[in-house]
């Protein structure tokens, strides 16, 4: 019986996908660990691993097919020893794999790093104490009457493979599991972004509205990443109680301590940015305001242990948040180098899921738009998000005497039930300081 490759779930929130490429073709063989197509998510372009071993039977997807449920199968995998024939006999779920689990109960494991090489398989691997094992990998294992979980995986993430099932069979380890009693179904309650969704009213047809205006106009499909914009947007702005605060900073100190270092690293390829000095400045503030370091739940206030700075960065199919890891514990020529790679790599979708998944704060930078002020909308679950303006020369007061100087607007949008007022203005200040004295993010 051919194993059924299924649209895996590449991300936490993603429910459908579009397959955009297939890197291997009908009659290819393919080994655990291969790149077989590109998935395009409701975050980004990902790569999909093969987790099992054979030879590529049956595309059942076309590439460019957009909209397919997670756990839908896309192609057909012959296993060693099986022909094309086999394919004759297939019927969508016979070997029950599309049927194991729903999505949103049970998602492919999400891909959080290469697997490393490893001189012994690790022991399988678990998520929510049901064992990670490939299709093929649970029929053997049911046939040896094998118990899974005492197996060792080798597979992508501790996964049980094939070879796996085969090594425990010559070794003679591994004792039959007692079956266990199926679970009473339970009906998951529903997601906040999904009573958000229900909730909203239903956007106007697109023909309808085409023909009110009455003007010529060219459909361009939604993508999966943009529908995802859309929904988190609508949901932060309807359930977070945002507030705002602006202050207005001086950039002549850091400006000049800009061009001397990159005056110093010319030949290092160093180039700093002012965004770099941002980030700093942003994360060594929340280290002294941890408090606006934290996510909001129902339950308990979480406040995170590291500083990770995610920052806005403009594509073709709308903004994506590319993570600086430890901000606070890194140098600014380290933050510039680590900014120009995510940001490159985001606008050709190539990101990986760790790479853009989480962070603790944000920043948005419209300043090289020649923007002024702005407000942004908080990135849930995080609590505030910083909106940065353009510097731009503005009569200042300086020892008591009119200057003129470079100042920037900065706009914090703050999330009022963790961010109380005194501690977004406590924040304010302290950024402030910290990017009118920038020396001290040397130390």
């Amino acid at each position: 019986m051919p194993i059924e490759i299924l649209m895996p779930a590449l991300s936490p929130t993603m429910t459908e996908g579009t397959l955009a490429t297939w890197s291997k073709q009908e009659g290819d063989t393919i080994s655990a660990g291969d790149v077989i197509a590109e998935i395009e998510t409701d975050k980004a372009t990902m790569e999909f691993e093969a987790v099992d071993e054979g030879v590529l039977g049956k595309i059942l997807v076309a590439p460019g097919t957009q909209g397919i449920a997670v756990n839908t199968p896309i192609a057909l995998l012959l296993e060693e020893g099986e022909d094309a024939s086999a394919l004759d006999t297939y019927s969508p779920g016979a070997n029950g794999q599309a049927a194991a689990a729903p999505p949103a109960a049970d998602p492919e494991p999400v891909p959080t790093a290469a697997p490393a090489a490893a001189a012994a398989p690790s022991p399988a691997a678990q998520v929510d104490g049901r064992v990670l094992a490939s299709p093929l990998a649970r029929r053997l294992a049911g046939e040896a009457g094998l118990d899974l979980a005492a197996t060792a995986g080798s597979g992508p993430h501790g996964r049980v493979i094939k070879r796996d099932v085969e090594a425990a069979v010559a070794a003679g380890t591994g004792k039959a599991a007692p079956p266990k009693p199926a679970p009473e179904p339970v009906a998951a309650p529903a997601a906040p972004a999904a009573k958000a969704a229900a909730a909203a009213p239903a956007g106007p047809d697109a023909k309808v509205l085409a023909d009110a205006y009455g003007i010529p106009y060219q459909e361009v499909p939604n993508s999966n990443m943009r529908k995802t914009i859309a929904r988190r947007l609508l949901e932060a702005k309807q359930t977070i109680p945002h507030f705002y605060l602006t202050v207005d900073v001086e950039l002549d100190a850091l400006l000049k301590l800009r061009r001397d270092l990159n005056a110093r690293g010319e030949a290092d390829g160093v180039k700093l940015s002012v965004n770099d000095f941002l980030i700093k400045a942003a994360a060594l503030t929340l280290r002294k305001v941890p408090r606006a370091n934290a996510a909001w739940t129902d339950q308990a206030m979480l406040m995170f242990d590291r500083v990770d700075v995610s920052v806005a960065v403009a594509t073709d199919e709308g903004l994506i948040t590319p993570i600086i890891k430890d901000a606070d514990r890194k140098g600014l020529a380290t933050i510039s180098s680590e900014m120009k790679d995510l940001a490159a790599r985001a606008r050709e979708g190539k990101l990986k899921l760790e790479e853009f998944q989480g962070g603790t704060f944000s920043i948005s930078n419209l300043g090289m738009y020649g923007t002024r002020e702005f407000s942004a909308i908080i990135n849930p679950p995080q609590v505030a998000i910083m909106a940065v303006g353009a510097g731009e020369q503005r009569p200042v007061v300086r020892d008591g005497a009119l200057a003129v100087g470079t100042v920037m607007s900065c706009t914090m949008s703050s999330d009022h039930r963790v961010v109380d007022g005194a501690v977004a203005a406590d924040f304010m200040s302290t950024f402030k300081k910290v990017v009118e004295d920038p020396i001290a993010m040397m130390l």
